[in-house]
């Protein structure tokens, strides 16, 4: 009994001892995860403070590296920006000399103008007085008729009527005498002074072009590396050459001519395409049906493409602005568009600049001048698509793109189709003739130029005391050789007049023409 006693107190001992050591083994281990927990947390705070520190002295270095590269890109940009400025002041300075040289011409050119005004107003003044003379002489005249009626009435040789219809005769070829005399003075006058200036213009206006000439035809010659590759494009029972005309619309022919194929058609655009995608079909060697479908429709685009920018460049030479996008391309067109051998495009801008230099020299709006110069011929890029003249076609686009009203007017009026309503129907008109009339620029078609060469002779046939007519100098001069008793020399200026009014009237020629009347007396004699 004692003995288990014993061993129960022993029991409690042990398990009081264990339960204490096991309080005490835990205080000691919290102690000791306190101690190594703060010693983690003091060395994460002075990792955080490193790299903290660290960070702010990367960021200095960032920002002051930062600092020198905005300060030297802010020196490139000064640098710049003066170099800019030296430029600009420069161009400034060229165009204010520039402005300088144009004041000081515009200056010399209205001195011209007003010089020219004074001497027009003294000539006026002279046929002022001219007139009052000629007046005076009317009434000396009519005494004389009366003195002359009165001594034949005296006499009883002739009645009253007889004698007033001899004076009146007499009379009236005195008249046209003097009146021929004045009209060569006053001629000559205003010659030396109208045609002087007139001659400026135009020479000035004409040297400005500075454009090439350009022959087209209705055909292309496209050159072929060797007469073999004509079998390759006619191919197999001519399909080749069938799906060629029947895709571009242009007839081939292919004849003997070596080393080449010939390219027939009226209408420019398609001769062009066509003579494109045949000289790329020869160069690529593979000739069939669908190859030669795709080469012309590739083709098509680029001429497309390129009508597009000879509008623009068109458009761009001559420096206008506000030209409808479809004009523009209408414009382009003209490119491929010939008048008498003349290329159209080169043509309206010559007219275009023609017509802007004269309108400078006359103080005339000089952008609306060669627009209606550009646009007057802007019909012929439609008139074989649609039924009218190209006039007519040329006023209703304008029309629908609501042109100015004077390049309305100046499209109508340039062949004298309607009256011209301001100075830039005019101007067009005239500009019109001297782009067709330079040498070089067209070529006319030989039965026209025969027509115009007998017309010529028979209209100076036609008048009285006429022996014989010619027409010399590529229809450019008319002579007239008139019978020496059948006209004296006032007369025969008289004729001249009138022959040249007539022309004025019946014939249609680009230019001008000279007329000159021809007397003379011959006398021969032979000695035997």
């Amino acid at each position: 009994m004692h003995i288990f006693t014993t061993i129960k107190v022993n029991f409690i001992t042990l398990i009081l001892g264990m339960s204490f050591a096991l309080v005490i083994g835990y205080a000691i281990g919290y102690f000791l995860r306190k101690m190594f927990t703060e010693y983690q947390i003091k060395e994460a705070e002075e990792r955080k403070k490193k790299i903290i520190h660290e960070a702010e002295q990367e960021v200095a270095s960032k920002l002051k590296t930062g600092e020198i590269e905005a300060r030297e890109k802010s020196l490139v940009l000064k640098a710049e920006l003066e170099k800019e400025m030296k430029g600009e002041r420069d161009r400034l300075r060229n165009l204010e000399g520039e402005l300088e040289r144009k004041d000081r011409a515009v200056r010399a050119e209205n001195q011209k103008f007003q010089t020219r005004e004074k001497d027009i107003e003294e000539l006026s003044k002279k046929i002022v007085g001219k007139e009052k003379e000629v007046e005076g002489q009317k009434q000396e005249y009519q005494k004389l008729v009366q003195e002359e009626l009165k001594n034949l009435e005296v006499i009883g040789s002739y009645t009253a009527e007889k004698a007033r219809e001899e004076v009146k005769n007499k009379i009236l070829d005195d008249a046209k005498m003097d009146a021929a005399r004045e009209v060569k003075k006053i001629e000559e006058n205003v010659k030396k002074t109208a045609d002087e200036q007139a001659c400026r213009l135009i020479t000035m206006a004409v040297q400005r072009l500075a454009s090439d000439h350009v022959a087209e035809t209705t055909v292309s010659v496209v050159e072929l590396p060797s007469d073999d590759i004509k079998g390759r494009i006619i191919g197999r029972e001519g399909r080749n050459i069938r799906a060629l005309e029947q895709a571009t619309g242009i007839d081939l022919i292919i004849d003997d001519t070596p080393g080449a194929v010939v390219l027939s058609g009226f209408d420019p655009i398609r001769r062009e395409v066509a003579r494109r995608a045949l000289e790329q079909l020869t160069l690529d060697g593979r000739i069939h049906p669908g190859r030669i479908e795709d080469v012309v429709n590739k083709c098509k685009k680029e001429v497309t493409r390129q009508i597009q920018e000879a509008g623009e460049q068109a458009v761009l030479n001559v420096g206008i602005d506000n030209l409808n996008p479809e004009m523009v391309k209408l414009l382009g067109r003209l490119k491929y568009r010939t008048s008498y051998t003349q290329n159209v495009l080169e043509h309206v801008q010559e007219v275009a600049f023609v017509c802007g230099a004269i309108a400078g020299e006359l103080g005339l709006n000089v952008a609306l001048a060669k627009r209606a110069g550009l646009l007057h011929d802007i019909g012929k890029a439609i008139d074989h698509q649609t039924d009218g003249t190209h006039t007519q076609l040329g006023v209703d686009i304008a029309k629908r793109y609501n042109e100015h009203p004077f390049v309305i007017n100046s499209i109508a009026a340039h062949h004298e189709d309607e009256e011209a309503e301001s100075p830039y129907a005019v101007l067009v008109a005239a500009g019109d003739t001297i782009s067709a009339s330079r040498p070089g620029a067209r070529r006319e078609m030989l039965e026209t130029y025969i027509k115009r060469m007998t017309q010529l002779e028979e209209i100076g046939d036609s008048f009285k005391g006429v022996q014989k007519t010619f027409a010399i100098q590529a229809g450019r001069e008319v002579r007239i050789i008139v019978m020496p008793a059948g006209a004296n020399d006032q007369e025969a200026n008289i004729l001249a007049r009138d022959v040249a009014k007539r022309i004025e009237k019946e014939v249609t020629y680009p230019g001008e023409i000279k007329v000159t009347v021809v007397r003379e007396s011959r006398f021969t004699e032979f000695a035997r």
